[in-house]
């Protein structure tokens, strides 16, 4: 299954930030939609991820001044990103190796057609295992 697939079920508007936001009217929008990580963009150019981490990390390096300082300063940048025809196996792996908990996903001119979480890839494998669980029980007990 590819990532296309779990988009398919996701019917979840994308939130963004720019780059010239404020981390504070950042951290609204991830406090009000209670996510994790908004991906930044300029148009529909992934530029980077701001994440409750980044957020943390500036914290302790500026203090409260960090509220004030824009996403594009302070996101993680350049975005480790992904295609919609990406493995959903694969972006699992990537996501693991790299210890990230959400990619972007970006079509062919570069422009985000998705957000996956971790969370989104982990619910896919456990569906896919219950299922296959599932058929094989059946295949059991009609034998």
């Amino acid at each position: 299954m590819t990532i296309a697939a779990i988009l398919e079920g996701n019917t979840h508007h994308i939130h963004q930030a720019n780059g010239d936001d404020t981390v504070a009217e950042v951290a609204s929008k991830l406090a009000e939609f209670k996510i994790g990580a908004l991906p930044v963009t300029d148009g529909k150019s992934v530029k980077g991820i701001f994440s409750e981490r980044d957020l943390v990390y500036g914290v302790a390096k500026f203090g409260a001044a960090m509220l004030e300082k824009k996403v594009a300063e302070v996101m993680t940048a350049p975005a480790i990103t992904v295609s919609a025809d990406t493995a959903a196996l694969s972006a699992l792996s990537l996501m693991t190796k790299r210890r990230i908990r959400h990619l972007p996903v970006v079509d062919a001119n570069d422009g985000i057609c998705g957000f996956i979480s971790i969370g989104d890839l982990v619910k896919y494998r456990i569906e896919k295992i219950e299922s296959e669980a599932n058929a094989m029980r059946d295949y059991i007990q009609m034998a």
